[in-house]
């Protein structure tokens, strides 16, 4: 580089340090541990685990739910455009039956 590039170069390095464009700070990320207890702590629900059985009759409005997943389970049927259900907690190998008059089934989710 000759000298005029390089007199040119630094004066414009030194405008933007001048101006605070360069100085701004850094993004950090969250470590990895904070970030799963934050999850569990608000309490996200996510699609239940295929170990969780579901048998859908959709012209009848109708859904049996069963947790074969070998512990306690908190699970909902959500409906769309109609009213969920609560939240149950199924123990392994319990069955349960959801009726519904509004809406079409969704899916089951942890909550």
């Amino acid at each position: 580089m000759n000298f005029r590039k390089r007199a040119a170069v630094g004066l414009m390095a030194a405008s933007l340090l001048g101006s605070g464009l360069a100085l701004a700070p850094a993004a950090s990320a969250a470590p990895a541990a904070s970030t799963a207890s934050a999850a569990s702590a608000i309490n996200i629900a996510g699609t239940a685990p295929s170990c969780v059985r579901r048998d859908v009759i959709k012209h009848k409005k109708y859904v049996k739910v069963t947790n074969g997943c070998g512990r306690a389970m908190h699970l909902k049927v959500v409906i769309d455009w109609g009213p969920d259900s609560r939240c149950l907690t199924y123990q392994n190998g319990e069955q349960w039956q959801w009726h519904w008059g509004r809406g079409s089934y969704g899916k089951v989710v942890t909550c």
